[in-house]
């Protein structure tokens, strides 16, 4: 029942992770928006909340000496899972307040990224917060009163993580993977060019876990067979 939960608990971090990758790569692009900003706000508080659950659970169980080898293995490897995705996030927040500084919304400016296209973030925001619509309530300097808060937010995840490696020493090398090396890339790749039928992580989720390169290359139009003549 333990590991069930675990995992559980850090399918849910995963997504709301990713989510948040989503979001932030399109700061400063001309999808960026006063809801887009209040989207980041929600996504990474909600992501700060699933770490701190999965952090007392994991810690917990890893400190129990009464657990089963396999057990303890099995607990370890998510441990390492949960802290890749710690380290993910603390990426992006730092990424976030980067671009939140160099592109204010009231300030005109160019925008970072000329994709030529507008659109919304809703649907993705709302699906990794497990609700139906998002509810949009801040005030209309987010952007400005908001990188201070996440500059806070951005120390305490940092001291988490230090926590983290001084309550338990799991080293990353020693836990063995299930999966071949590229096994959940090579799944990702395959459900995104099949359109994610059949699969039970959101196509927003595989979108957000793909490299800036694989995105490209998979946006990209083919390729003419020949140099067209001029």
């Amino acid at each position: 029942m333990g590991k069930d939960e675990c995992k559980t608990m850090l399918d849910a971090l995963n997504k709301v992770t990713a989510c948040y990758r989503h979001l932030v790569i399109t700061l400063g692009s001309t999808s960026d928006s006063q809801n887009l900003r209040e989207e980041l706000k929600k996504t990474r508080k909600k992501a700060q909340e699933l770490a701190t659950a999965n952090r007392t659970k994991l810690t917990a169980l890893l400190k129990d000496k009464s657990i089963s080898k396999d057990d303890r293995t099995e607990y370890e490897r998510l441990w390492v899972l949960f802290s890749s995705s710690m380290e993910l996030l603390d990426v992006d927040m730092k990424r976030s307040l980067e671009i939140g500084q160099d592109f204010p919304l009231k300030v005109p400016t160019r925008h970072l990224i000329q994709t030529g296209m507008t659109g919304s973030t809703t649907t993705v925001a709302a699906r990794a917060m497990s609700v139906q619509n998002m509810k949009y309530e801040a005030d209309s300097n987010i952007d400005t009163a908001d990188l201070k808060e996440l500059e806070t937010e951005i120390t305490q995840v940092g001291q988490m993580m230090e926590e983290m490696e001084m309550k338990v020493q799991v080293a990353p090398w020693a836990v063995e993977a299930k999966q071949e090396a590229g096994a959940e890339l090579k799944s990702t790749l395959e459900n995104v060019a099949g359109g994610g039928e059949g699969s039970a992580i959101p196509s927003a989720v595989l979108y957000a876990s793909l490299t800036p390169g694989l995105l490209g290359a998979l946006q990209q139009p083919p390729l003419p067979q020949h140099c067209p003549e001029r």
